[in-house]
């Protein structure tokens, strides 16, 4: 946390651009179905993700997370519903893993500028906006986990991108890092009033910041707002009072259960699951 605030401190604030783009649509899909291979991996799923929001998608894996990111980034056809998105919608996308191979000598400069050409002044704004302005000559095979996982933010800024879409963005962290990492992408949210859309496997830790959890099991099992998490000693020793502040607990409550196949089985409305 220590490390990110100088970096942040110094990026002044965008509030002009924030007004501009509040509660504006950025992407929404309205019962939307998708099929492959004869198998439906989603099912009349419907949502919307907002200017200013962050949406967290969790559901467990093959559950259709990231069929469903895709999408909405216009990159899965689909078999029924309707997608739309906002004209000229620039996106920063952020995947679930990046390959390093350990034979290509590749720095972190020649790597964020790969897919748009940016002078040197813009590589180090996006760097220093994540914390990672000092690895920008350092080997990308040399990276952490969390080291690696900011400069590929840092990449997706680059692009001043209306949605930032991240799969699995702390998985590759330990839990000060993936605190750390969610206070990084709430402050994004702050500073440059883009959305945001997560995608997580953790059914129950989120990033408190979010607006709206949505729980996918081939079709949206729940939604709501994260609860906020309980001071157990537990928790603080993993977190810390600071880490604590980024990081919420989601308690389910469906009115159904899944069998092995993946049938829906309803019980009483009320029951938590999960």
């Amino acid at each position: 946390m220590t490390a990110l605030a100088p970096s942040l401190m110094a990026m002044p604030p965008r509030a002009p651009e924030i007004a501009a783009a509040e509660r504006r649509m950025l992407v929404s899909a309205r019962g939307v179905s998708v099929e492959l291979g004869g198998r439906a991996v989603l099912d009349n799923v419907t949502i919307t993700v907002r200017a200013g929001d962050i949406v967290t998608v969790i559901g467990p894996n093959g559950a259709g997370k990231t069929t469903l990111a895709r999408v909405l980034l216009g990159l899965q056809p689909i078999a029924r519903g309707e997608v739309a998105r906002a004209p000229g919608l620039k996106v920063g996308y952020v995947p679930q893993r990046f390959p390093v191979d350990q034979a290509i000598p590749l720095d972190v400069r020649r790597f964020v500028t790969m897919s748009r050409k940016a002078p040197l002044a813009e590589v180090r704004e996006a760097l220093a906006e994540t914390g990672a302005e000092h690895l920008l000559n350092e080997a990308l095979a040399t990276l952490s986990g969390g080291e690696l996982q900011r400069v590929m933010i840092a990449r997706a800024l680059l692009r001043e991108p209306d949605l930032l879409v991240l799969d699995e963005p702390v998985q590759a962290v330990d839990y000060a890092g993936e605190a750390q990492l969610y206070d990084l992408i709430a402050a994004i949210r702050d500073r440059r009033g883009c959305g945001v859309l997560l995608i997580s496997h953790d059914l129950h830790m989120v990033m408190k910041s979010s607006d709206r959890v949505v729980c996918v099991n081939r079709h949206i099992c729940c939604e709501g707002g994260p609860q906020t998490v309980a001071r157990d000693p537990a928790y603080l020793r993993l977190f810390g009072l600071e880490g604590l502040d980024a990081l919420g607990v989601y308690r389910h409550r469906h009115d159904h259960t899944h069998t092995l196949a993946g049938d829906v089985c309803v019980h009483d409305r009320g029951r938590d699951a999960g």
